[in-house]
């Protein structure tokens, strides 16, 4: 018989039935039974003292560990069984936990009891969010600046950026007009971007801090630092002039070139020759060379005739060749001097997709000055009279049938103009032109615009179905599932 009530019971070491044992020993005891903890509303994280905000869903393990991590020296003198939650309603700022635990008792035996914890949920802003708020409240900056007309280089790092997801860390983001600011919150995510920008595009950099404040009693001195990077003043199709020493290093190759390409490096090819050659930063800041032409100028030429070069033997230290495109001599007229008989003769890359009758833009040579240390210096029988760029095709058509997109940084503008939108259209087309850059970009199908057939051979080039992503717009759950919002 139960010693306290008389009830008959099993045999046990109490001598005492279940009731009787439970109103004798309470093991939660000294078990807080409320609790709080700290949810940030701006980034939806919760405070995992001292100073750590982690990311945790609801009734998620994670935030079942910083629970039990508020409650883990009281739970030290009990055995712990098991532990789950209890459904709350998401926007009731509750937390329900529900614990089972042992412990053993008088004379040996084992009590097992369950007990709830409630824990409240309350609003505390976090650093990161305060400086965000802040605006003004940076620690580092990185500056990045092209001294060009043209942002091609720049639309393309904006879309690695993109890609990389590089922009979460930043507190801001600010656009002037040779440029983008980096606001960040600590050195070390300063540090991250310069480095990433030295691997994606050629560029030098530059460091400097100032001192803001320092407390002379423990010793700590706060800095602003400053990052600068210069990218190379360099962009595609633009026509360069090489110093002869580095155009003799490169293979021998003819000074004048064009840009196809800027990634990591500058990609020249000799119009001439089809002889290609890789610059990277160090290289150009050695040897620096700069633009004979801006965009602006480019003309527009038609093809009279073009004929197929078959390509001549290498000389002697000569360097690779292009196999993407093929050397043509051709004929060419400018439009605006139709009703004349001038035409111009020149060497071209561009002989896989040129005909006759089809318009090309390029740089007029023989009716220019140019105001260039190396091209001044050049013997004119080496200086050609046109250099063809690219193929010209209806721009308005191309923007209709556009059926992608790409995502845009957010960042403060001081103000856009139709410059701005024309040279976004270049870059637009240079994706469909030029395969190896796509590569390194996220493009969005754009659900707006009906999917036509890409078997149209004449028309300009296009990006295929397989090479776009969808657009992906993931809703939260407000239920209390997996990803639901805390509170909104």
């Amino acid at each position: 018989l139960c010693c306290q009530c008389g009830v008959p019971i099993p045999p046990n070491p109490a001598n005492m039935c279940v009731g009787c044992l439970r109103a004798q020993v309470d093991i939660t005891e000294g078990i807080p039974k409320q609790g709080t903890l700290h949810f940030c509303k701006q980034c939806e994280r919760y405070l995992q003292p001292p100073g750590t905000w982690i990311q945790c869903t609801l009734e998620s393990r994670e935030l079942l560990a910083l629970c039990l991590k508020k409650i883990k020296a009281s739970l030290s003198r009990v055995r712990l069984i098991d532990a789950g939650f209890i459904w709350t309603e998401p926007h009731s700022k509750r937390l329900k936990l529900k614990l089972t635990v042992q412990k053993e008792v008088i004379n040996g035996a084992v009590l097992q009891q369950v007990f709830v914890v409630e824990y409240m949920v309350q609003s505390q802003m976090c650093e990161d969010c305060h400086r965000i708020e802040a605006k003004d409240f940076w620690k580092a900056v990185v500056q990045v600046r092209q001294k060009t007309l043209h942002k091609k280089t720049f639309y393309y790092l904006e879309q690695l950026i993109l890609k990389h997801r590089l922009h979460q860390n930043t507190l801001r983001i600010k656009e002037i007009h040779d440029g983008l600011d980096f606001y960040y919150s600590s050195k070390q995510q300063a540090q991250k971007m310069v480095d990433f920008l030295q691997c994606t595009v050629p560029s030098r950099s530059k460091a400097s801090q100032r001192l803001t404040s320092h407390d002379i009693h423990s010793n700590i001195y706060n800095y602003k630092s400053t990052f600068s990077v210069e990218i190379v003043p360099i962009c595609k199709d633009n026509v360069v002039c090489l110093s002869p020493k580095l155009a003799q290093s490169l293979g021998n190759m003819s000074q004048i070139c064009v840009c196809i390409r800027v990634t990591s490096t500058v990609h020249l090819i000799d119009p001439s020759t089809l002889q290609i050659a890789e610059i990277d930063g160090n290289t150009y800041w050695r040897h620096p060379f700069n633009s004979l032409f801006h965009p602006k100028q480019l003309e527009e030429f038609i093809i009279m005739d073009i004929n197929r070069v078959q390509e001549k033997k290498k000389g002697a230290g000569a360097g690779a060749r292009s196999n993407k495109h093929t050397l043509a001599e051709a004929w060419v007229q400018k439009t605006s001097e139709l009703n004349t008989d001038r035409q111009y003769f020149c060497r071209t890359h561009l002989g896989h997709i040129l005909n006759p009758g089809d318009l090309v833009l390029g740089f007029d040579l023989a009716n220019c000055n140019l105001n260039d240390e190396f091209a001044n210096k050049m013997n004119p029988h080496n200086i050609p009279d046109v250099v063809l760029i690219k193929k010209s095709y209806d721009r308005t058509k191309r923007q209709r049938r556009r059926n992608w997109k790409l995502k845009e940084l957010e960042r403060d503008r001081e103000g856009t103009d139709t410059d701005d939108e024309r040279q976004y259209q270049d870059f637009l087309e240079d994706l469909e032109e030029d395969e190896a850059i796509r590569k390194n970009v996220n493009i969005y199908r754009n659900a707006d615009i009906p999917v036509e057939s890409d078997t149209d051979d004449d028309g300009p080039p296009r990006i295929s179905l397989a090479e776009m992503l969808e657009d992906l717009h993931i809703s939260q759950d407000a239920t209390g599932g997996e990803g639901a919002n805390m509170m909104t």
